[in-house]
C-alpha cells in the first residue's frame, strides 16, 4: 500500500507579491493544519516544481493567475493529477464550463456530515468564491452542499464543493476560502485596535475601554450562540476545527479513493482520546485563596497551571504550589488600571520577577490579565523572546461570549501578518472556554455538558479558568471546579497541564512518517512514546482485528502505536 504524495503549491513569487501590497498570505496556514495532525507533504514554491515532483495530489494553497500558472495546473491535471483548491483557480473557471459569482465575505456552509465531519451543523464561514455551474457541463462530476449567503437561511450562493473530471485527472474546488476562515477565527477579523462591537442584548459588553483578545471575534452575536436550559447564552461551535476536519477528511478521502494511504498521528496518546486543562489566576495574590485552591485541586486528584500576576504568593506558598506538582506560569499585567502597560519591556519586567519570586529557571506558559490584547502578534513574538512557550490568553473576558468564540480548542501555532512574512510564532496557543462557573458575575454551569461534548466530539482540549479568590470565597464556584472534574473524567477526559500539553505538541511534531514498507511495517523518523498513528485504509479495504481499525476524519484508519 503506497503512501500517497502531497503537494502544497504556495507560489513564493506570488507571495511576494501579495505582501508587496499589504496582503496576507493566509494559504501558509495549510502547513500548520497538516503539522498538527502530523501528514507528510511535499512543499513546491513554484508552478515549474509540478511537473518534477508529479505529486499523487496537489494542493494549490496560493498561486497566480496567469496564463502560464494555469495552463501548468491543468497539464498537470490532464496527465492524471488531482488538485484541490479552496476559493482559488478562479482562472479557469470558464474551462470547467462554470462562471464565477459574487464573492461573500460571510456565509454558512450546509455539508450534512458527508466530508470527515462529526457534526454536520452549518458551518460559518469568512470567505467565498462560488460558482455557479453552467448547462450541460460534461466535466462536472459532483457540487456537494450548499452555501448560504448571510445565513443559514440566506439565499442559495452555489455548491459548497464542485468536482470535476479534466483529462485523466479530476481537479476539486472548494467555494469556501479554509484557510483564510480558519486564521480569522482563531485570531481575529484584524489587529485589535480598539474595542470591538458588544453583543445587542447587554450580556457581553466589550466596548468596555479595554483592549482585549475578545475584541476582534469573527462570530456572529445572533448566528452563532446558542442557550443552555438555564437561558446562558454561548458561542456553541468550533467552527474552525469543523472545517479543519473538512479539510484533512476531504483530502483522506481522495487519497484512499486512488488505493494510496496517507498515515497521520493522532491527536493525543495512546489511550486517551481528549484533553482537560485547568488554569487559574492568582488576582489579589491571598496565601489563604492559594492553600484553598491546592486543597480542592488535591481532593479532584488532578494538577493545575497557576497563572500568577505580581507581587505573587509569599515564598513558602510558592514551594507548596511547586512541590503539589502544579505548573506555575506569568499572569502578564498590561492593564492601565491595575498599574500594568502594553509594553515588551514591561513584559520582560514581569516575567523576570517571577523567576526570582518563584525560583524558576524557566517560564513555559503565560496568560494575559484579563485578556489584555493589542495588534495581532506583538504577545506572540514577545513570548518567543522571552522564551515562553505557550499562551493561553485567547478567550472570554465577558458572561455573553463564553465558549468557541475564536472558533478552536485545539493548540496551534499563530500565524503572522505580511509584515512578518506570514510566519509562524513559536508560541503554541491554547485558548480557554470560560472563567469562574456558577460565579453570579460570570456564567453558570449549565455551559460545562456542551462544552465537554464539543469538545469531544473534535478531540480537543477543554479549557476552564477558575480564579484561586473565587474558589476560596465562593462555594459555588470551588463545587463547580468539583463538577467540572467529575464529568470531565466520566467522559474520559485526561487533565494536563499547559506544560504537559505543550510538551507533548512539540514532541508529536518532531515525528517524521516516511510511509509503509512493502510488508506493512509502518516507517517513523523519531519516537515518542504512545504516540498514535493512523493509517488510512484504500476504498473497499476491512481490517480483520478488533480494536485495530477507527473511523477517522470519516474515512477507515489501521492503528499504529510507537
Amino acid at each position: 500500500m503506497r503512501t500517497a504524495v502531497v503537494g502544497i503549491l504556495i507560489d513564493q513569487q506570488t507571495a511576494e507579491k501579495h505582501r508587496k501590497y499589504g496582503l496576507n498570505v493566509f494559504g501558509n496556514y495549510i502547513k500548520e493544519i497538516l503539522s498538527h495532525v502530523g501528514m507528510p507533504y511535499v512543499r513546491i514554491d513554484h508552478p515549474e516544481q509540478i511537473a518534477e515532483i508529479k505529486p499523487d495530489i496537489l494542493v494549490a494553497a496560493l498561486t497566480d493567475e496567469d496564463k502560464n500558472t494555469r495552463q501548468q495546473l491543468l497539464d498537470y491535471v490532464d496527465q492524471g493529477g488531482h488538485l484541490i483548491s479552496y476559493a482559488g483557480l478562479n482562472g479557469m473557471a470558464s474551462i470547467l464550463g462554470c462562471t464565477e459569482r459574487q464573492h461573500l465575505s460571510v456565509g454558512y456552509a450546509v455539508l450534512e456530515g458527508e466530508i470527515g465531519t462529526s457534526n454536520w451543523h452549518a458551518l460559518r464561514c469568512l470567505k467565498a468564491r462560488p460558482w455557479s455551474i453552467n448547462p450541460d457541463n460534461a466535466g462536472l462530476r459532483q457540487a456537494t452542499g450548499s452555501l448560504r449567503s448571510g445565513t443559514a437561511q440566506g439565499a442559495e450562493a452555489g455548491a459548497v464543493l464542485l468536482q470535476f473530471k479534466y483529462g485523466q485527472g479530476q481537479i476539486d474546488r472548494w467555494s469556501v476560502d479554509i484557510l483564510h476562515t480558519i486564521v480569522t477565527m482563531q485570531q481575529g477579523i484584524g489587529p485589535v485596535i480598539d474595542d470591538g462591537v458588544p453583543a445587542p442584548d447587554g450580556s457581553a459588553a466589550v466596548n468596555d475601554n479595554i483592549l482585549k483578545a475578545d475584541d476582534r471575534i469573527a462570530m456572529d452575536w445572533e448566528l452563532d450562540r446558542s442557550f443552555t436550559e438555564k437561558g446562558t447564552p454561548y458561542f456553541a461551535y468550533p467552527y474552525a476545527d469543523l472545517w479543519r476536519e473538512r479539510l484533512i477528511g476531504h483530502l483522506l478521502k481522495k487519497v484512499t479513493s486512488l488505493g494510496l494511504t496517507l498515515p497521520f498521528l493522532g491527536y493525543w496518546p495512546d489511550g486517551i482520546d481528549y484533553i482537560a486543562h485547568i488554569s487559574h489566576d492568582s488576582d489579589h495574590n491571598i496565601d489563604k485563596s492559594a492553600a484553598t485552591t491546592l486543597q480542592v485541586l488535591e481532593e479532584c486528584g488532578i494538577h493545575s497551571t497557576w497563572c500568577m500576576i505580581e507581587p505573587g504568593y509569599s515564598p513558602e506558598m510558592f514551594d507548596a504550589i511547586k512541590k503539589a506538582g502544579h505548573e506555575l506560569a506569568l499572569h502578564y499585567n498590561a492593564l492601565d488600571i491595575g498599574g500594568g502597560h502594553w509594553d515588551q519591556a514591561e513584559f520582560d519586567r514581569q516575567a523576570d520577577w517571577l523567576k526570582q519570586a518563584a525560583d524558576m529557571d524557566q517560564i513555559i506558559s503565560n496568560k494575559n490579565h484579563y485578556t489584555r490584547f493589542e495588534g495581532w502578534g506583538e504577545l506572540f513574538a514577545w513570548c518567543e523572546a522571552a522564551g515562553i512557550k505557550a499562551d493561553q490568553t485567547r478567550g472570554p473576558s465577558k458572561t455573553g461570549n463564553v465558549g468557541f468564540l475564536f472558533g478552536t480548542c485545539h493548540p496551534y501555532f499563530p500565524i503572522s501578518l505580511f509584515d512578518e512574512n506570514n510566519r509562524f510564532y513559536d508560541v503554541l496557543e491554547i485558548g480557554f472556554l470560560t472563567q469562574d462557573l456558577d460565579n453570579p458575575n460570570v456564567t453558570d454551569s449549565s455551559v460545562l455538558v456542551p462544552f465537554l461534548e464539543q469538545v469531544k466530539q473534535v478531540e480537543g482540549i477543554a479549557h476552564f479558568l477558575f480564579h484561586q479568590v473565587h474558589i476560596d470565597n465562593l462555594p459555588d464556584v470551588a463545587d463547580a471546579l468539583r463538577k467540572v472534574v467529575k464529568e470531565a473524567k466520566q467522559r474520559g477526559f485526561v487533565f494536563w497541564t499547559s506544560r504537559q500539553i505543550n510538551e507533548w505538541e512539540r514532541a508529536r511534531r518532531q515525528i517524521r512518517i516516511q510511509g509503509l514498507s512493502e510488508n506493512g511495517q509502518l516507517n517513523v523518523e523519531g519516537s515518542l512514546s504512545n504516540a498514535v498513528v493512523w493509517v488510512p485504509l484504500p476504498e473497499g479495504e476491512a481490517i480483520a482485528e478488533a480494536g485495530q481499525a477507527a473511523l477517522k476524519f470519516g474515512v477507515l484508519c489501521r492503528k499504529y502505536t510507537i
